[in-house]
């Protein structure tokens, strides 16, 4: 059971509010990533998807750090 609960709490989260909120940010990812892949073999498509999924996860991560319970105990990354 510790498994599943020791991180999530540590961030001030339950599993399920940590597991939807890993899904949402490994789903981004995923979409960004085929589309980096569709834009190596097609360069006119999908010129800004990458480095724009890149800056609005970065900016979920940081308002996240900052509104968790104790933002000085939240990672530097998280997933």
């Amino acid at each position: 059971m510790k498994m599943f609960t020791e991180h999530p709490r540590s961030l001030g989260m339950n599993w399920t509010e940590h597991s939807i909120g890993a899904l949402a940010i490994g789903g981004t990812l995923v979409v960004a990533g085929a589309a980096c892949i569709v834009h190596a073999l097609l360069p006119s498509l999908f010129t800004e998807t990458a480095g724009r999924t890149v800056k609005s996860l970065h900016e979920r991560m940081t308002h996240r750090r900052a509104a968790a319970p104790n933002p000085n105990f939240w990672p530097e990354y998280e997933i």
